[in-house]
């Protein structure tokens, strides 16, 4: 049993689960959009299943693929696999385990759920090798996660809604902006490994400004978003904090001092990804209450 739960242990310090925070509450705002309300509890269960088995799936096959290269790199050398904590077999095994759970709960939800899930599982998975062919990799980590508010959608409604695509958008800015910053600190490894960054291609300087220029983006997809759904005080209020938020999080490191880059990249943007959640829950609930 202790062999079990150390393994176990392993496994999810390996996915970093706790990071699902990032993804998990613009699926919530999605599927609250879509459904003006709290869905049915069955469908948001399975959307559940589908954002943690998926994005476990992710992470697991980004180690497996990712073995050699964490090996080479001093910030990512004990990390479960280089370490020997876990072998490739196995982590290959759990992504594949939880790539059928994220499988069988698409077809729990509608026809175009489950369509589309082998698309959402080649943009998750195939990630992992774009670090090995282009300098906007940050661009598909974003999009990895920003699919997941419109697949949250679909799952509710059975169809697309061109709107909630401005929060994909959002989210995919929002992602590859903070991956921008989080890569600086590797820099000089990506260079003599033959990987593609921001950083590594353009410098520090350069990726500092791209990123601050995602990231104003981000507010602006946000505004005509809520132009769109018709946000009201509420809606507008969490804007303006989630601004706030960016603004501050950019104040927190510079292209000459990176030591409060983990602050940045998991604090704020944990906090950033709830308060918009917390806020579009209330403007949907006070929405609905008037509609009464």
């Amino acid at each position: 049993m202790i062999a079990v739960w150390e393994k176990t242990r392993t496994t999810l310090e390996m996915i970093k689960w706790e990071h699902s925070i990032f993804a998990l509450p613009f699926a919530l705002t999605g599927a609250l959009l879509a459904a003006r309300g709290v869905p049915a509890l069955p469908t948001l269960g399975w959307i559940l299943v589908c954002m943690i088995s998926a994005r476990s799936a992710a992470m697991a096959f980004n180690r497996w693929a990712d073995a050699g290269l964490d090996a080479a790199n001093p910030r990512t050398s004990t990390r479960a696999i280089p370490a020997g904590l876990l072998s490739r077999g196995f982590v290959l095994a759990f992504t594949l385990i939880m790539v059928a759970v994220f499988v069988a709960a698409a077809s729990q939800l509608n026809r175009l759920t489950l369509e589309l899930a082998p698309v959402a599982l080649a943009v998750l998975l195939g990630y992992s090798y774009m670090k090995r062919v282009t300098r906007w990799t940050h661009l598909v980590l974003g999009l990895a996660l920003g699919i997941a508010p419109a697949a949250a959608w679909i799952a509710v409604r059975g169809s697309l809604d061109w709107r909630i695509v401005l929060l994909t958008g959002v989210v995919t800015c929002w992602v590859a902006g903070f991956d921008i910053l989080y890569a600086c600190q590797d820099m000089e490894h990506d260079r003599v490994a033959g990987l593609y960054s921001i950083p590594q291609a353009l410098g520090l300087e350069a990726a500092f400004w791209i990123a601050r220029l995602l990231h104003l983006t981000v507010v602006g997809l946000l505004a005509w978003f809520a132009v769109l759904f018709q946000f009201g005080a509420a809606g507008w209020i969490g804007i303006t904090v989630v601004a706030a938020l960016l603004l501050y999080e950019h104040m927190l490191v510079s292209p000459r001092d990176l030591r409060r880059l983990n602050a940045a990249f998991f604090t704020m943007n944990g906090v950033i990804a709830i308060v918009f959640l917390v806020f579009v829950a209330v403007d949907v609930w006070m929405g609905s209450r008037l509609d009464h």
